[in-house]
C-alpha cells in the first residue's frame, strides 16, 4: 500500500463564489434583482392590466354619477335650510371719526361699489314683478330678474347723501340674505335690529319700509339660469346721538316674520348677524 498522499488533478475547477453584485445582476442566470426578463415582463403585464381595470372602473363610476347631476340645480340641497345674514360694509367692527372723512371713506367706498349693480339705470333693464308674490319660473328657460333699484334705499342709497350718513355720525348698513337655490320663505320676512346692553332702545330707520324682503325676489334659480340676479337689500340707518358717541354700540339684526331660522346656537350667522359700531368725534 502506498503511503504517499494522492494529489488532486490540477485541472479540477474550484467552485465559484457569489458576490453582492450578483444580487443586482447575475450574469450566469441572467437574473436582474432576482428575476429573469420573462418574470419581470409577466409582473409588469399583470400590474398594467390590474391598474388599467381599476382606472376603467373609476371612470365608469364617475360617468354614471355625473349622469345623475344637473348642471343648474344641486341634487342634494338639505345642508342649509335657512340663509345666513350678512352686512355691508363688510366689517363686524365699524369704527370711525365722523369729523375726519379719511376715517370713514373706506366704508363709504365699499357701500358705493357694492351698490353699483343696483343703480337705477342698470335695474331698469330688469322686469317689474308682482309685489307680494313669488316669481316662479320653473318652466321658463330664460329666467327674468326683478328690479331692485338703488333709490329704494332712500337715505341709505348714497344718492342724496354720498356719505351714507357717516359724515353725520348716523351710519347706514346694508343687510342681505345669502343665496339659496329654490328658497321660498313663508310668511312676510323682515329685518329687526336691536341694540344690546342699553337701557333705552336705539332708534333706527329701515329702507325699504319696515325692512321687508318682498317675496317677488324669490325663488333664486342659480348662477347659470339666473346670471344677473341681485338679492334684495334692507338698509338700516342707526340714529346715534351725542350720548352714543365714543362708546361701542352692539347691534343684532335678525330675520323675523317667516319660517327662516334665526336662533341656532351652532351658527351665529344663520338668519342673524351681530356687529359693533363706535362713532368718535
Amino acid at each position: 500500500m502506498s503511503t504517499k498522499e494522492e494529489t488532486a488533478p490540477a485541472d479540477v475547477e474550484k467552485p465559484q463564489t457569489s458576490s453582492w453584485k450578483d444580487s443586482i445582476y447575475n450574469p450566469r442566470t441572467g437574473e436582474f434583482i432576482g428575476r429573469t426578463a420573462k418574470s419581470w415582463a409577466l409582473i409588469l403585464l399583470f400590474y398594467l392590466v390590474f391598474y388599467g381595470f381599476l382606472a376603467g372602473m373609476f371612470t365608469l363610476t364617475m360617468w354614471v354619477m355625473l349622469q345623475t347631476l344637473d348642471d343648474n340645480i344641486p341634487t342634494y340641497r338639505d345642508r342649509v335650510a335657512s340663509p345666513g345674514l350678512v352686512i355691508r360694509p363688510l366689517s363686524l367692527d365699524i369704527v370711525f371719526n365722523r369729523t375726519d372723512p379719511l376715517k370713514y371713506s373706506q366704508y363709504v367706498q365699499h357701500l358705493d361699489n357694492f351698490l353699483q349693480q343696483y343703480n337705477d339705470t342698470v335695474q331698469e333693464k330688469n322686469d317689474l314683478c308682482m309685489v307680494g308674490e313669488y316669481t316662479e319660473q320653473d318652466d321658463v328657460e330664460e329666467k327674468k330678474v326683478c328690479q331692485f333699484k338703488r333709490s329704494i334705499l332712500r337715505q341709505c342709497s348714497g344718492l342724496s347723501d354720498t356719505s351714507f350718513g357717516y359724515r353725520d355720525g348716523q351710519p347706514c348698513v346694508l343687510l342681505k340674505m345669502n343665496r339659496i337655490i329654490g328658497l321660498k320663505p313663508r310668511g312676510d320676512p323682515y329685518i329687526n335690529c336691536t341694540a344690546k346692553g342699553r337701557e333705552s332702545p336705539l332708534l333706527m330707520n329701515y329702507f325699504p319700509a319696515e325692512g321687508r324682503f318682498d317675496k317677488m325676489y324669490f325663488p333664486y334659480y342659480g348662477k347659470n339660469l339666473h346670471p344677473t340676479y341681485v338679492q334684495p337689500l334692507v338698509a338700516v340707518k342707526l340714529l346715534l346721538n351725542k350720548e352714543d358717541y365714543n362708546n361701542e354700540v352692539t347691534v343684532e339684526c335678525k330675520i323675523e316674520g317667516s319660517d327662516l331660522r334665526n336662533s341656532d346656537d351652532r351658527d351665529k350667522f344663520l338668519g342673524r348677524v351681530t356687529f359693533r359700531v363706535n362713532v368718535m368725534e
